[in-house]
């Protein structure tokens, strides 16, 4: 039987696990994984940084992922944070920064859903569970995958929008003239009703946006013009005695209203996450988080003299006095901190107790 030859490792492992042994403290941080060129491959946290870091020296290779990051890893770097609240931050704003190749290949998956609507002369909606391409507008995070996909194909339905690829070259009714013959449309989808065509000059650029701006006040919660159409067309198969029409209908309402629901829950819920956090530090160094719909916007030592309390007052009158946004699409880069704070609070419900409102600090 052929032997299978393992690479070796990048660095001395034995040396880099005693300094670890030596050096590290039990209390929580974050730390990096680096090549020879000290390039970040990878960003880890921990409550217990030395426990964690030690546990990567008897995970096994290749089968297990941390004996895999140690093997390509030349050195291992770290610094301490407050708390194990800080730490979750801390990695997380650190990948944002570095974008480690290990973080990307091996993210875990994730259970929230978003819309996008994707920029171009013909937007079109989708669902992803990664809302981090450029120039998409994202809703959510709804619950469930399979019933916003469902919301969205009858939304694309009764508003005529597109679900074809990217690639599919789009054609304006005002661009026909450029053409020798006319066009036909490239699926069956205009054909039922379904779609506007602007892969066929079938639509106006203006009119095919007056369907998408639809979209969006409904996805936003300022109209619901899509759900008044399912309600007539379910009243009125009825009415002719098409009951069979009519379920289908009534399918088509019952997707609308779980999706009008499931994203004005989500905008609550962002609300709700409007406060100032009090995290407790391992060493008493507590830390006071100013969160806006789930973002942190400023974090700082907990204040305890007057001189500090003051301070801190402050920063919060200031971020009250800022305007508050308009119903509309999430700030892409900030997508990922709201659901790490969505979890945290989620896992942790008494850390409710250590919030209280901004109007608090006024």
């Amino acid at each position: 039987m052929r032997a299978i030859t393992l690479p070796l490792p990048s660095t001395d492992l034995e040396g880099l696990r005693r300094r670890v042994k030596t050096v590290a403290e039990q209390r929580p941080g974050i730390y990096r994984m680096l090549d020879a060129s000290g390039r970040v491959l990878y960003v880890g946290k921990a409550k217990r940084l030395r426990a964690r870091l030690l546990s990567y020296f008897h995970a096994k290779y290749p089968d297990d992922k941390g004996a895999r990051i140690l093997h390509a890893a030349s050195d291992v770097t770290w610094e301490y944070v407050p708390s194990e609240f800080a730490a979750h931050l801390g990695e997380l704003r650190e990948i944002r920064k570095s974008r480690p190749p290990y973080n990307v290949q091996m993210n875990r998956r994730r259970i929230a859903v978003f819309i996008g609507i994707a920029a171009g002369p013909a937007p079109k909606l989708s669902t992803t569970a990664s809302p981090t391409r450029d120039g998409f507008r994202y809703y959510g995070p709804l619950p469930s995958q399979g019933r916003a996909a469902e919301a969205i194909r009858v939304l694309n339905d009764l508003l005529g929008l597109r679900d074809c690829a990217d690639r599919m070259p789009m054609v304006f009714a005002e661009q026909g003239d450029l053409f020798d013959a006319p066009r036909q449309a490239a699926c069956p989808r205009y054909d039922f009703g379904f779609c506007s065509g602007p892969c066929a000059a079938l639509v106006t650029e203006l009119g095919y946006r007056d369907r998408v701006a639809a979209a969006v006040s409904f996805l936003e919660g300022r109209a619901i013009a899509p759900v008044d159409r399912a309600v007539a067309g379910m009243m009125a198969a009825a009415d002719r005695g098409e009951f069979e029409s009519a379920a289908r209908w009534r399918e088509r309402f019952d997707a609308l209203e779980w999706l009008l629901g499931a994203t004005t829950r989500a905008r609550a819920a962002a609300e709700l996450l409007t406060f100032v956090y009090r995290e407790p530090g391992w060493y008493g160094d507590d830390r006071a988080y100013l969160m806006r719909r789930g973002v942190v916007r400023v974090s700082y030592p907990w204040p305890t003299t007057p001189i500090e309390q003051e301070a801190f007052r402050a920063v919060v009158a200031a971020e009250l006095s800022a305007a508050d946004p308009p119903p509309g699409p999430l700030p892409t880069a900030m997508i990922e901190e709201m659901l790490l704070v969505m979890s945290w609070f989620r896992r942790h419900p008494d850390a409710l107790r250590r919030t209280t409102r901004l109007e608090e600090w006024t």
